[in-house]
């Protein structure tokens, strides 16, 4: 008798993730997973894996500067969520491992790249919890009254005064979403630690009322919406839920956002490059008291800096990035 347990395939983003009907699933463009080295060849830039929390599973890799090391200094932080639609990809894997020992070496900075939970198996708003959680136990490290300052490279070489957080495609999304929503006087970070600044790589926003070139026809089945019903499908208002629309009804006023300086980079080739910009000007136009900057590079498109790490674009990039870190 044939078997009546083949699983079927219940959602499928060609070339992208395929959920199948048993819960298993299929991520075809994931990059491969390497591992942390205490001393890297080239930069001598050093890093190491790290668990955040057992329940729920978070960890990170966190890189440390050679100069950090030779001269026991303290260093800007900076906090980092990884892209990926919040459905794939990860910290520990090659394209943001390579990145960072590039930035780390360049920007002498200390970098905790933070592994959340992804979407299927852990819709959202899960993810946007676990960054939460991975930026309070950073901040823990700043003060001696908790029991999870345990992490050396924090208490000895991080610099608390500068605190920075950022991220690519839904990793710069978290970010925004964490300085909008979790990081104001009403849930202030261990040790009163105060985020300096953010770092906007390509970010994920979107809404129904198209902008710019956005597609205005099929909207249901834009990628960006399939993509966010996939990894938030109980989110409230869907593609207009103010954790993916920073203008929706319901949004918090930009003019709070809780940093004083944000970075937003945008490629001329990205599906996401109008929501980047659209960003920006709003941001702008709040009455927000910070500093915002905007820099689109025009040949590009999502992510190139991760994507073609040896360009002249991605060199240009990841030397702004450091000077953003650094300048205080």
């Amino acid at each position: 008798m044939a078997s009546t347990n083949t699983k079927q395939i219940v959602v499928d983003l060609p070339t992208w993730i395929r959920v199948f009907s048993d819960g298993t699933v299929e991520r075809p463009r994931n990059f491969p997973i390497v591992p942390p080295s205490l001393d890297d060849p080239e930069t001598e830039v050093s890093s190491k894996d790290v668990i955040i929390s057992h329940n729920p599973a978070i960890s990170a890799r966190i890189y440390l500067p050679k100069i950090a090391k030779s001269e026991a200094l303290k260093v800007p932080i900076y906090v980092y969520f990884h892209g990926g639609g919040f459905f794939w990809e990860s910290a520990f894997s090659k394209l943001f491992h390579d990145h960072f020992i590039k930035l780390v070496s360049q920007a002498n900075i200390l970098v905790i790249s933070v592994e959340y939970r992804l979407a299927p198996e852990h819709p959202l708003p899960a993810g946007y919890h676990d960054g939460w959680a991975a930026l309070q136990w950073v901040a823990s490290h700043s003060t001696q009254n908790t029991t999870n300052n345990t992490e050396p490279w924090l208490i000895d070489h991080g610099d608390f005064n500068r605190v920075f957080i950022g991220g690519d495609s839904a990793g710069a999304n978290i970010a925004h979403n964490i300085i909008a929503f979790r990081a104001g006087d009403e849930a202030n970070l261990l040790g009163n630690v105060k985020i300096l600044g953010a770092v906007l790589a390509c970010p994920y926003f979107y809404g129904s009322h198209p902008i710019g070139s956005e597609p205005v026809t099929d909207i249901e089945q834009n990628f960006f919406n399939l993509v966010w019903k996939l990894v938030y499908p109980s989110a409230p208002n869907g593609i207009d839920n103010p954790f993916i629309n920073p203008l929706a009804p319901g949004a918090p006023s930009l003019a709070g956002l809780a940093c004083s300086r944000i970075v937003v980079f945008v490629a001329g080739k990205d599906g996401l490059r109008d929501r980047g910009v659209w960003y920006y000007e709003a941001v702008k136009k709040s009455g927000w008291q910070g500093k915002i900057e905007l820099f689109e590079e025009k040949e590009e498109d999502h992510d190139f800096h991760l994507l073609k790490p040896e360009s002249e674009a991605a060199n240009i990039m990841i030397k702004r990035i450091a000077s953003f870190l650094q300048e205080y």
